[in-house]
This record gives C-alpha cells, structure tokens and sequence, in this order.
C-alpha cells in the first residue's frame, strides 16, 4: 500500500512538472516582443505629433464643460502609464496561470482592436482622473517619455509574460497583452487629443 502512495505522489509530482514546463515553453517569442516594441514606439510618435507645437490656449481648450483639454488628456496618458504598467508588474505576473488551452492570437487582437476604438466610451477610474499632477503640460510629455522608457525596457527584460493573467474588461489578459493595452491605451487618447484639435472653436494659436 505504501508503495503505492508513494507512486502515486511520484507520478503527480511528474504531472506537475511537466505541465508547469508546457506552461513555460509558451514563451513570447522575438517576433511578439518586436511588434510590441513597434507599437510602444508608434504610439509615442502619434502622441508627441499630436501635441507638438501647442500654445497655452491650445493646450488649456476644452470643446465643452464636461469634456476634458488636450493638457488633461495629456496628463491621463502618462498617468496611465505608470498604473498600468505597475499594475502588470505587481499583480498579473503575480497572478493566477493562464489556461493552458488560452487563444493568445485573439486576445492579442482583441486589445489591439478594442482598446483603440473610441465609439466605446469608458470613465476614467478615479487616480486616473487629472490633477494637474505633473505641474504641466511639459511636464506630462516628459513623464510619458520617461515612463515608456521603462515600459519599453520592461517588455524586453521581462520573461514569462504569457505565464500569469489578471480580470479586465476584455476577459482575462497575460502579461504581454497588458503591454500591448497600454501602447493601445495611448492610441486612444491620442484619438481624443486630435478630436479637441478639429473641434471647430479650438484656438487657431
């Protein structure tokens, strides 16, 4: 009877290990990283175009009461970008694993579609609402920068980043996919920075 316990746990143990190795073998490959590089890389040079060249007034314009200027929208990207970016670090590669049987493709194409899409509206969680916490505009830009920097350098220092998920509105997302939705994130906003920018009463200067 003892031998068969203990074959029992030596052949569990086996299980374990070897599905803990499948599960690690799904690792992002060169050419997954690189197009989230591109993306991270992209989307910055939309945001920095997006606002390069803006006067005060530009900057401070808001089309309506309710409606956020483009200084806000500026300030929630970089904000933005540190919370998601902590948040992947500290709680989905800390989280739960992924099912083994997960469609990384979709998923992936569902963020970069959905994210993006501004006929969805969304309201802003509270940390993430403007506070002119960067002391300006200026000031935002370059904490964006400085931020992606890091986010840059965390996708490509990082491993296991399909190994671990967390909750989100687009059902359970891994570590890479929250990458890829905070490139999105910024393409979004950027989305509403460019609509402040062709309302018809914003500042010819």
């Amino acid at each position: 009877m003892r031998n068969k316990s203990l074959l029992g746990t030596l052949v569990a143990l086996l299980l374990i290990t070897g599905a803990a190795a499948a599960a690690s073998a799904q690792e992002v490959s060169q050419a997954e990283k690189g197009r989230a590089l591109q993306y991270l890389e992209s989307t910055k040079k939309n945001v920095l175009e997006a606002t390069k060249g803006l006067s005060e007034a530009q900057w401070n314009f808001k089309p309506a009461p309710d409606r956020w200027s483009v200084a806000q929208v500026m300030e929630h990207i970089a904000a933005a970008e540190d919370f998601l970016r902590e948040t992947t670090k500290e709680k989905v590669m800390t989280g739960p694993a992924g099912d083994p049987g997960r469609d990384f493709k979709k998923t992936d194409e569902a963020v970069l579609t959905m994210v993006p899409d501004r006929s969805h509206k969304a309201q802003a969680p509270e940390p993430l609402v403007p506070s002119n916490r960067f002391g300006s505009p200026d000031g935002s830009v370059k904490h964006f920068l400085e931020s992606r920097a890091v986010t840059e350098d965390f996708l490509k220092s990082t491993a296991g980043l399909r190994d671990h998920v967390m909750d989100s509105p687009l059902g359970k997302l891994d570590g890479y996919e929250f990458v890829l939705f905070i490139a999105a994130h910024s393409e979004r906003h950027t989305k509403q920075i460019n609509e402040v920018k062709a309302d018809p009463n914003f500042p010819k200067k």
